[in-house]
């Protein structure tokens, strides 16, 4: 019996050895230190080799020579690197180098060319700073900072175009060259509805000129620089990257604060980043060739990439009149004027419409020796269209003038007066006072 005993203890032993071996290599342990992993039992090493062995040899070898021609194969294509490089690269792009500063450069490995022609350009970018006085005792100083782009240089001077809302109010204006070089500038002329000024300088110093481009053919989606001085010139001529977002978009402007549109601006919407500070400046294309002139953006937590730039084919021709004249030579009609829903309670009874004419604008007073007097317009006359063109509000009746008309032009408006409709025809003049 004892024999027996020993015996199948012994036969266990064997069994339990036999199933460790087995699942050793699929098994999942525990690494707590109360716990070991099991052995495996040393096998005799048999003489000679076995066809089973040499196989065993050969593709070991293989299995080892395969891990050494991947990583050959990666190293001559740069996929992976040694030291530094690897190192720099990655704390980069993880801004962890606190010492470095991230500095951009993959613009110029995209594109050398465009790279090139944006470089060329920012030169061009300037600051505009709007220096005024805070009382009488004190000398000017700087109330604002906005971008302007050199467009002109000519017999001596300089032009540079910029928004009229960056030189409004000022009583001095410096254009700030590259390296903080600060000349005075003269203010030539600004236009309110634009938003747009034109400032002469002494050339001297100018050693580059803004190539114009053309919206001509512009699509959406194609790619746009802006190019400005966001928060100041500590931050002059930064670059922005985006698309064309939006093409003659239309954005009304009060011009005068009191809440209600004086005007409606086609713009270029972009998802370049233009901050306080960039206005005035340059939306350039992927050929260095300015586009548009960056004018506004929406400036809200719930909206986020939504800018605006005056095209540039749209800005030509107002740069030149204030070049040239100081001013914008608009058609004038020389009537106050108010839809029907603004004319006061007590002055309704002195409109008389017909049933179903609901829209127009009524004067409310008429400007002596005006094109609207020698037209023969009167108080509480409602104009309804101006050359068949229906004008329900004010804006449709100015924005039709100054794009579609000229000074010197014969307009036809229908009125309606004591609920009689009428054609008056008016010559238009040109407004002297902007």
């Amino acid at each position: 019996m004892e024999h027996n005993e020993n015996q199948k203890q012994q036969n266990e032993q064997e069994h339990s050895l036999i199933n460790e071996h087995t699942n050793y290599q699929s098994a999942t342990y525990n690494e707590d230190p109360g716990l070991t992993k099991p052995t495996v039992p040393k096998q005799k090493k048999e003489k000679g080799k076995s066809p089973s062995g040499i196989k065993a040899f050969f593709f070991g070898i293989l299995g080892g020579l395969i891990p050494v021609a991947i990583l050959l194969i990666l190293l001559a294509n740069n996929i992976i690197t040694f030291g530094e490089t690897s190192s720099s690269q990655t704390n980069h792009a993880l801004g962890s180098d606190k010492s470095n500063p991230d500095i951009i450069t993959t613009m110029a490995a995209e594109d050398a060319d465009s790279s090139t022609n944006l470089a060329e350009v920012s030169e061009a970018v300037v600051g505009v700073t709007n220096l005024q006085r805070q009382s009488i005792w004190t000398n000017s100083e700087e109330a604002g900072t906005g971008s302007g782009i050199i467009y002109k240089k000519e017999n001596g001077k300089a032009y540079v175009v910029t928004n009229h809302h960056v030189v409004n109010g000022a009583e001095q204006v410096e254009v700030v060259l590259s390296e903080d070089e600060r000349i005075p500038a003269k203010v030539l002329g600004t236009d309110e509805l634009t938003d747009l000024a034109v400032l002469e300088i002494d050339g001297e110093k100018v050693t580059r000129v803004a190539t114009l481009g053309s919206m001509e053919n512009k699509q959406v989606g194609e790619t746009v620089f802006a190019i400005g001085n966001p928060l100041g010139i500590e931050f002059a001529n930064s670059l922005t990257k985006g698309i064309i977002s939006g093409l003659e978009r239309s954005v009304s402007v009060d011009t005068n604060g009191d809440q209600v549109a004086d005007w409606i601006t086609e713009v270029i919407q972009t998802d370049a980043a233009i901050n306080p500070g960039n206005s005035g400046g340059a939306l350039v294309d992927s050929n260095g060739e300015v586009i548009g002139i960056n004018s506004m953006k929406i400036a809200s937590t719930q909206v986020e990439g939504i800018g605006f730039a005056i095209p540039i084919n749209a800005a030509l021709p107002i740069m030149e009149q204030l070049e040239s004249s100081g001013k914008v030579q608009r058609p004038f009609i020389g009537i106050s004027m108010a839809t029907i829903n603004q004319v006061p309670m007590q002055y309704r009874h002195n409109i008389s419409l017909p049933e179903g004419v609901e829209h127009g604008m009524v004067i409310a007073s008429v400007e002596p020796g005006s094109p609207a007097e020698e037209a023969g317009l009167q108080q509480f006359d409602v104009i309804t269209k101006i050359d068949d063109h229906e004008t329900p509000t004010a804006l449709e009746l100015r924005k039709y003038m100054y794009n579609e008309t000229q000074v010197g032009d014969t307009v036809k408006l229908e009125i309606y007066r004591n609920g009689e409709k009428q054609t008056v025809d008016l010559k238009l003049t040109a407004m002297d006072n902007q």
